[in-house]
């Protein structure tokens, strides 16, 4: 059984005053994702990420379509037990510590006393809040705050949770123990749902994505699978590189690139069409050595921002007759 699943899920509003119009937030959007798997959602601003998130959160309703959580519709009040969830820009009553707002929200789902002070000590040492767990939120930075909802939204022990852009506000410090968090989670069997339009932690903690662009699917699948596309050149890195096995190389042009970085030590692009092989032994018969050979591939960034380029523009629907402005 699938941890999320989403069937033509569509969500359209109307914009404008006097003659609205209608907007597409999401089409048709049919997607699954697995138990126990950290899944991406990418997308730039306004991709409609955060309607898909607040639809599976029941805050919205469809136009059309459907979902389920953990095999049952959304907003079955036991699934809601079984959830997590961090808004992409969390607000709380910030004359509240952190403390006091985490056992508010621990005695909502049913903790003891003595279970809720331990459960939040626990978690806010997680999410890195020191002794500023006894200080009003208000007092707190955005970075800080985001790492009280991140602590919220997993005080529950969910099942399944859902990050919309949990590396708002972030440091890099901040940024890499929250990846560490999120691999935690996956680890004693939870499914992580994180939207996000920063690309390197799609990279460094899925296992699959799906790209979303003016509201529709564009991509989906293993992030393997779509990464593996075939080879665009090679990277040669080489040291002790004589004047003499330089201009051999360059003049046969073998390579489209040297780039120096040192006495004696380059980076060669290689196209495609020059087998890495017959310029490594001209260069090593010369004295060169080699320092690494790698592939050049496309990377997640290349093929979001392709993917992007050819999304459709349009988010209006085609609506005909005399009923288009009402």
């Amino acid at each position: 059984m699938d941890a999320i699943r989403t069937e033509a899920l569509t969500k359209h509003y109307r914009v404008g005053f006097w003659r609205s119009r209608p907007y597409v937030a999401l089409e048709g959007l049919t997607l699954d994702v697995r138990r126990g798997e950290v899944f991406g959602f990418l997308g730039p601003n306004g991709a409609g990420k955060t309607t898909t998130l607040k639809l599976l959160m029941q805050l919205i309703y469809p136009t059309s379509g459907r979902a389920e959580i953990l095999g049952r519709p959304v907003g079955d009040v036991e699934v809601k037990r079984r959830i997590g969830y961090l808004p992409e820009n969390p607000y709380f009553y910030d004359y509240l510590t952190a403390e006091e707002l985490l056992e508010y929200f621990a005695s909502l789902f049913g903790f003891q006393a003595a279970e809720r002070r331990r459960r939040v000590a626990t978690l806010l040492d997680e999410v890195g809040i020191g002794a500023e767990r006894r200080l009003q939120l208000r007092k707190f930075s955005k970075g800080m705050l985001q790492r009280v909802g991140i602590a919220q939204a997993i005080l529950n022990e969910p099942d399944v949770v859902f990050f919309d852009e949990p590396m708002s506000g972030l440091d890099p410090l901040g940024r890499r123990e929250i990846r560490q968090l999120i691999l935690r989670l996956r680890d004693r069997g939870c499914t992580v749902f994180f939207s996000s339009h920063v690309l390197s932690d799609a990279e460094t903690l899925c296992s699959r994505v799906a790209i979303l662009a003016g509201g529709r699917l564009v991509a989906s699948g293993h992030l393997s699978s779509l990464l593996a596309f075939q080879v665009q050149g090679w990277e040669l890195v080489m040291t002790g590189v004589s004047a003499e096995a330089l201009e051999q190389v360059t003049r046969a042009g073998q390579v489209a690139r040297a780039t120096p970085f040192g006495v004696g030590h380059y980076a060669f692009e290689l196209p495609l069409t020059t087998p890495p092989d017959r310029v490594l032994s001209e260069l090593t018969a010369r004295g060169a050595r080699l320092v690494s050979l790698m592939p050049v591939r496309e990377t997640l960034e290349d093929y979001f921002v392709r993917q992007v380029a050819e999304a459709p523009r349009d988010r209006g629907l085609q609506v005909s007759g005399t009923h288009a402005g009402r």
